[in-house]
């Protein structure tokens, strides 16, 4: 199911079809609204969730199954334009690719490639699962929600103008971060919702892909800007009501460039996403 009630992070995320179609493409307009930015520049999960939005409406699916998106400039808060090109419309899936772009100046700012379904009604199959959800499995290892940090409200991530609209939290143990203070382990844990109680679905799940702090803020490295230059997303499933339970780890920094592995579970415990992205190193 997808939410486009009258919540915050559905304005947001708004996209306006242009009369007319070329063929497979489909044109929209949309508006990269300000404060969903980190440092002036709007987060990319934010960004893939306008984008989804725009290939959903194209293409007639509810849910990004898998998209990967390549980030070619950094948005600053304007209006944009998407062109969506359905390459293929099969029973089960969906295939399009989605260019985004500013309005007046025309320079292109992400740009990705996405199969879209039907979560909810799929046919499936066999559910093997060789991992649980650490928020379900041990509350030694994952923090209960009511005992995490609140993210907003710090020194150090008060560059991050998102939280403002939602209710992320953080595992205690890596929050102290935000004081300075390192776990010299990179990882990154918490939970997901809006600030509003907006319901969580799939297009809810690609910003909470992008939402918290990097992992690497962990290690001894400036808590500055890490821009994405790639990110996939996978949702496995439309998530259960309640906050989503994230852990985001990163194991190599190399040549100014990291990666970092997202899983996201629903309150039931069950997975709904995986993200992978490769994003710059912070500098001081």
């Amino acid at each position: 199911m997808t939410f486009q009630g009258d919540f915050t992070f559905d304005r947001a995320v708004a996209v306006d079809r242009r009369a007319g179609a070329d063929g497979s493409r489909v044109v929209f307009d949309a508006m990269v609204n300000p404060g969903w930015d980190i440092m002036g520049n709007a987060n990319g999960g934010y960004l893939l969730a306008i984008v989804g939005r725009a290939l959903s409406v194209a293409t007639g699916r509810p849910d990004c199954v898998t998209s990967t998106t390549h980030y070619l400039a950094p948005c600053p808060a304007e209006p944009v334009v998407i062109e969506v090109d359905v390459v293929r419309s099969g029973r089960r899936f969906a295939t399009a690719t989605a260019s985004m772009r500013l309005a007046e100046s025309g320079r292109e700012i992400v740009r990705t490639m996405a199969t879209l379904g039907d979560l909810a009604n799929d046919p499936g199959g066999p559910t093997l699962m060789f991992e649980q959800s650490p928020a379900l499995v041990d509350g030694s290892s994952f923090p209960r929600f009511e005992d995490s940090v609140v993210v907003g409200g710090s020194t150090v991530n008060d560059f991050a103008h998102l939280h403002q609209f939602l209710g992320t939290r953080l595992d205690p143990r890596v929050a102290r971060f935000r004081e300075g203070i390192k776990s010299g382990e990179p990882v990154m844990r918490g939970w997901f919702e809006f600030k509003d109680d907006r319901p969580i679905d799939s297009l809810a799940l690609m910003l909470a892909a992008d939402a918290f702090p990097p992992a690497v803020f962990n290690l001894d490295l400036p808590a500055a800007w890490v821009p994405t230059v790639e990110m996939t997303v996978h949702v496995r499933a439309v998530p259960a009501p309640g906050p989503i339970a994230c852990e985001f780890t990163t194991r190599f920094v190399q040549n100014g460039l990291l990666e970092e592995d997202g899983t996201l579970w629903d309150s039931a415990g069950t997975l709904v996403a995986q993200s992978r992205q490769l994003a710059l190193a912070p500098r001081g």
